[in-house]
Formats: C-alpha cells, sequence, structure tokens
C-alpha cells in the first residue's frame, strides 16, 4: 500500500510538473515570450541582419513546410537577399507553454509573401521553441506544416 501511495505522489508530482510553468519560469515570461514572438513577425516583413540576430538563436534550426531546414546563416541570408520576403504576416490562434527556460509556441501563420520576386500566399501552423538565453527570449527551434486541405 505505500508503495503505490508514494508511485501515485510521484507521478502526480511528475504530471504536474508538465502542467505548465515550474520553478524556471515567472509570471513575467509568457507576455516576454508574445513580445519576442512579434519582434520577429515584424523583423521578418522589414528584415535587418541585427534585428534578426538578436532574436534568433545561433544554434538556429528553422524548419520550413517544404522540408527545407535553415540555420541562422541561411534564414537571415534569405529574408535579406529577397529569396524569402514576406510582404505581411497575420499571426492567429497563438498559444504559449513554459517549461523552465523553455517556451513552446504554437500558431497558425498566415502572410502574403514575394519570394524572390514572385508574389504568393502562405497559411501554415507553426511550433516555435524559445529558450531564455542571457534573459532575452530566441528562438531556437521552429517548424511549419501545411494543415490538411
Amino acid at each position: 500500500m505505500l508503495k503505490k501511495l508514494i508511485l501515485i505522489a510521484a507521478a502526480t508530482a511528475a504530471l504536474a510538473g508538465c502542467a505548465g510553468m515550474s520553478s524556471g519560469s515567472s509570471a513575467a515570461d509568457g507576455p516576454a515570450v508574445a513580445a519576442a514572438a512579434e519582434k520577429l513577425r515584424v523583423a521578418m516583413i522589414d528584415p535587418t541582419p541585427a534585428a534578426l540576430g538578436a532574436l534568433v538563436a545561433d544554434d538556429l534550426s528553422y524548419g520550413h513546410s517544404g522540408g527545407k531546414v535553415d540555420t541562422k546563416t541561411s534564414f537571415i541570408a534569405d529574408l535579406m537577399s529577397g529569396a524569402s520576403d514576406f510582404v505581411t504576416i497575420a499571426i492567429t490562434d497563438q498559444t504559449i507553454k513554459l517549461v523552465d527556460n523553455v517556451a513552446i509556441v504554437r500558431h497558425t501563420l498566415t502572410a502574403d509573401t514575394n519570394d524572390s520576386g514572385k508574389p504568393g500566399k502562405v497559411s501554415i501552423k507553426i511550433l516555435g521553441v524559445w529558450q531564455k538565453q542571457g534573459g532575452d527570449w530566441k528562438l531556437l527551434a521552429r517548424q511549419a506544416v501545411r494543415p490538411p486541405q
């Protein structure tokens, strides 16, 4: 019986730790993550190396819905060259879950694009992993998927 109680207590504690904020995050981190995500949205429309560099981690893994995976260097280079050109970006249905110094951000991204001079539209689901580095939230990983038709 004691063994069962210990197992139940351990399982309850583990589930509570997965449910949301844990000891490494604070109530102010949710709005700070949302603000960083908004700064990235703006920087992707009007990119500068400084703005983008300040918002993404050096170890960035940026997955596109078509399967391409960018690094920090290639992500910034594509935005600066116009190979990836966002004219507008709208973010909806955003959720943020904090776990220690990591934030899991999900949202829908709808955009008008002009990649390499070719106009287009995109509507994708995004999973972003943000990490608190030196007091700042930085995008560490991102994966886009196309929603079912």
